[in-house]
């Protein structure tokens, strides 16, 4: 009795994986393709690879990475990008699996926005303007480029930068970014930006109060109020933090 069942059971197991490889889509598939590849829905193998899964290999098969974004599979322009840059051309490698799923599984289909910066090269990743649209408000309009100064790759928010750790934008100083920061550098700043702050004025008042070294104006002033001077080392120590070269002008 055991025997047969044994039997029956291995009888089974043989028919089962034949089925798995003769008709994997009825057997094994997880949710309906994209509309895309539709008409690879009994064509597993066309993606897969047996017991390793999807190989990007097979992906650039259709997909010519030098086309990606530019033309379809069959050759046509494609009438509106995604992107305003084909960036797939400037991948450092083509591990096309590492952002792509085309199965629904059990929900309805819809891509996960995941895309790992690191596949990109270096020029590239300076360039986030090229397939982003940059943000409407009233600071990021002043800005073209430099995201990486205040925003990672990994995520767009929380940004790294708090202004008034460094210098408090009063009502004083409620100027455009270029005032301060030339050439849309937002690692140096100059205080000449302004008809007040010329070189020779700036010179003048603080060697009447005796003091000789003041090109780094953050190190002493940490916003408009000319009563609140930090002081070299004083303070809470922000002073000396915020200091950045000055422009040579």
């Amino acid at each position: 009795m055991n025997r047969a069942i044994k039997l029956i059971l291995a009888a089974n197991l043989i028919v089962a994986t034949i089925l798995v490889f003769v008709y994997p889509h009825l057997m094994v598939g997880p949710g309906k393709l994209i509309p895309g590849h539709t008409k690879l829905e009994t064509d597993c193998f066309a993606c897969h690879a047996a017991f390793t899964g999807a190989q990007s290999e097979r992906c650039v098969t259709c997909h010519k990475p030098d086309d990606i974004g530019r033309l379809t599979t069959a050759g046509q322009p494609i009438a509106k990008p995604l992107t305003k840059t084909p960036f797939h051309q400037k991948l450092t490698s083509q591990e096309c699996v590492a952002c792509h799923s085309d199965h629904a599984g059990v929900k309805r289909y819809r891509p996960t926005g995941y895309f790992n910066h690191a596949l990109l090269d270096k020029t590239m990743r300076d360039e986030c303007q090229s397939c982003h649209k940059s943000p409407r408000d009233s600071l990021h309009q002043q800005i073209t480029g430099n995201c990486s100064q205040c925003h990672s790759l990994d995520k767009w928010v929380p940004a790294s930068f708090d202004h008034n750790k460094y210098f408090v934008l009063d009502r004083d100083h409620n100027a455009r970014c270029v005032t301060c920061h030339e050439r849309n550098d937002y690692s140096r700043y100059t205080c000449y930006g302004c008809h007040e702050h010329t070189p020779a004025n700036i010179r003048r008042e603080h060697i009447e109060e005796g003091i000789r070294d003041f090109d780094n104006c953050t190190e002493c002033h940490l916003s408009a109020n000319e009563h609140d001077i930090r002081g070299r080392g004083n303070g809470k120590g922000e002073g000396k933090q915020s200091g950045k070269k000055h422009h040579d002008d």
